[in-house]
């Protein structure tokens, strides 16, 4: 791709909670702090631009009335630049980035805003009251089930057992306390207050994630038609799930490679079984390495979304890969996942660490629900 990344900036994640860290801003504010950081660190950069593309899963409330637009009015780009908002679950903010990349190579822009934002603590989780959550006219296969009740049934399909789970569940924290501090949260800009990830915790042990019980039984009852139903063996507990939380994330996007933090190499959307629903973004994965050129191997660092402990543990059984370069800086496990935002959050936190070990390439994987993935490789520029 002939699509650059000027630069990449995160939010702090804030427990989705009314006393939580970023819980006081509306989501158009925490978007425009960071279009603030991305200016400053960019010469008045991130207002020079004429696209701002934003993921966003929950479309209501505060999100929603175009977000994207909202955002662009709050924080005073230019009135010729266009805005969107879209929805691709749980990997939308890299979509959005994806999407701004295609943009830039054939002309729709020269430089775009692009991202993802969530909060949580403003608009909860199936905050649209979608139809098609309780819809029953679906076959089984392709009915709505929580993510959390798929990741047990494909934690049971690939017996994923408890041991496994709890110990991807303490790197992922201890992972994350070791990068505070670090050239690891370089790109992550300080807001209302919050300078740490919010969700995790630093004090978790081997003994106290073995004595949590699983924990999503109850759903798994409340969705048995949809499983036919089965009687799922629930692995889970909410220390191998990802926080619920608010944040946001946005990169720059151009056609120039002067100044440029990394090139987009290539780019994969991917669709998948709705009833593994968590298994896309491998084939997002395989696709992008497939259009690159390239392998595993090759990536020097790894940001690869904790969509649950069960898919981390897929990914390190499955492929071979040094787990040293995998989430050097902790995981979604420990620090959270506002939805709308996570790809482009991992995608910011790529950029660091590719910075932090001066390694060239770099490779993002997201998942979603219902069978939906994304990847993106980099290379950062020297």
């Amino acid at each position: 791709m002939t699509a650059y990344l000027l630069d990449a900036v995160r939010s702090p994640r804030g427990k989705a909670r009314p006393d939580g860290g970023l819980a006081s801003l509306k989501p158009h504010e925490l978007v425009g702090g960071l279009i603030d950081a991305l200016d400053a660190r960019n010469n008045g950069a991130a207002r020079r631009v004429d696209a701002l593309i934003l993921g966003a899963v929950g479309q209501v409330g505060a999100q929603g009335a175009n977000v994207a637009l909202v955002s662009k009015l709050y924080a005073g780009l230019s009135d010729d630049a266009f805005a969107y908002s879209l929805n691709n679950y749980c990997v939308s903010g890299l979509t959005a980035i994806g999407q701004a990349a295609q943009l830039v190579e054939t002309g729709g822009a020269r430089t775009a805003l692009a991202g993802g934002v969530e909060m949580m603590s403003r608009v909860p989780f199936m905050g649209d009251k979608a139809d098609y959550y309780e819809d029953a006219s679906f076959p089984s296969r392709t009915r709505y089930i929580p993510v959390v009740v798929a990741a047990d049934r494909l934690a049971e399909d690939l017996d994923v057992t408890r041991a496994e789970m709890d110990a991807a569940a303490l790197i992922s924290q201890q992972r994350t306390a070791a990068a505070e501090g670090t050239p690891l949260v370089r790109s992550r800009i300080p807001l209302n207050g919050l300078d740490t990830e919010e969700p995790a915790r630093a004090s978790t042990t081997a003994e106290s994630l073995a004595a949590m019980p699983a924990a999503f039984g109850v759903l798994g009852k409340q969705y048995a038609e949809a499983l036919d139903g089965r009687v799922i063996d629930h692995r889970h507990t909410v220390a191998h799930a990802p926080p619920m939380c608010d944040g946001a994330a946005l990169a720059i996007v151009t056609g120039e490679a002067s100044g440029a933090r990394a090139r987009i190499v290539a780019w994969a959307e991917a669709g998948g079984d709705p009833a593994a629903s968590l298994t896309a973004g491998f084939t997002a994965m395989d696709q992008a390495l497939a259009k690159a050129g390239l392998t595993l191997a090759d990536m020097d660092r790894i940001e690869f979304m904790e969509a649950f402990a069960v898919t981390i543990v897929k990914f390190m059984r499955e492929r071979n890969v040094d787990p040293d370069k995998v989430n050097v800086g902790g995981g979604h496990m420990a620090k959270g996942h506002p939805m709308g935002a996570t790809g482009a959050i991992l995608l910011s936190s790529l950029l660091d660490a590719l910075d932090a070990c001066e390694g060239r390439y770099g490779l993002v994987v997201a998942h979603g629900a219902q069978g939906v993935g994304s990847a993106m490789i980099v290379e950062r520029m020297a």
